[in-house]
């Protein structure tokens, strides 16, 4: 799927890149691609280690990235985010999408990979499991609306191209910037 969407990109910039496993996969699929992780801090040894092992060329070193603080200057064609949002609280979400226009290239691509509620449903039972258990874990976790996602990429100059279905009942959404 990224194949298909991020063909014609050169640099990403993977937002909470957690283990940098979704990394080292798609860089090795996409050697075209420079794939940038960020997340926080304490995240960083853990990404370094997957990098280091694997020693791509088009991995650099992972920048530390907290969405709530100062982002790094840099200008990317793509961002790729993976279950990340439903982990983030609200507040984050919105200085996610708050903190893409600085960063965006004209015609720069947004994909984020996880579970969303459509219409204010849960796509499936076992996401509303899902969600029920982040909420009860930790209050500003869970499972979160489309539409109130896609208002934030609206207002942060992106437009929504696709939704695509994934399996174990997540999606992909990708926006474009206007």
């Amino acid at each position: 799927m990224l194949t298909t969407h991020f063909s014609d990109r050169r640099h990403v910039l993977e937002i909470g890149a957690g283990t940098g496993q979704h990394a080292i996969h798609f860089a090795a699929a996409l050697p075209h691609l420079t794939w940038q992780c960020s997340d926080r801090a304490q995240n960083l040894p853990g990404i370094r280690a997957w990098l280091d092992e694997a020693a791509l060329p088009n991995t650099p070193a992972p920048l530390m990235l907290d969405v709530c603080d100062t982002w790094p200057q840099l200008q990317v064609d793509a961002v790729y985010s993976a279950n990340t949002l439903h982990i983030m609280g609200w507040p984050e979400v919105e200085q996610l999408f708050a903190g893409l226009p600085a960063i965006l290239a004209p015609g720069a691509r947004v994909l984020i990979y996880g579970p969303f509620r459509i219409g204010g449903q849960h796509t499936s039972d076992s996401n509303a499991l899902f969600d029920a258990h982040l909420r009860a874990e930790a209050p500003h976790m869970g499972i979160r609306d489309f539409e109130a996602v896609n208002a934030l990429a609206h207002a942060a100059g992106l437009r929504h191209l696709a939704d695509i279905p994934m399996p174990a009942n997540n999606r992909c959404q990708l926006w474009e910037t206007i």
